[in-house]
């Protein structure tokens, strides 16, 4: 599987280091065959990916297609996520860009 830094761009900070500047990627489009999950305690973005998609790296997508900007990993119980199953498709598009 290809990294989704693959494609991203890199900067130097002030004090030397090289880091991946920040990448927003485009919405992820509805899709009859996407899944939606309440959420149990315990459930974060990384167990779900990993879950679905059988890698936890892949928590980013279910983020994205639930619009989850701020880096919140755990839900309160029952809370409501959208799954794409496309996920492959995804990362292929998300890399190639």
């Amino acid at each position: 599987m290809r990294s989704r830094y693959e494609t991203n761009d890199t900067k130097k900070t002030n004090d030397g280091r090289i880091v991946y500047k920040t990448k927003r990627y485009p919405n992820i489009p509805l899709r009859e065959t996407d899944v939606y999950v309440a959420t149990e305690t315990g459930d974060r973005l990384d167990t779900l990916a990993n879950y679905f998609y059988g890698h936890a790296s892949l928590w980013w997508i279910i983020a994205a297609a639930n619009n989850i900007h701020n880096a919140k990993f755990s839900f309160p119980d029952g809370t409501i996520l959208r799954i794409p199953v496309q996920y492959i498709e995804i990362v292929n598009n998300q890399t190639n860009i």
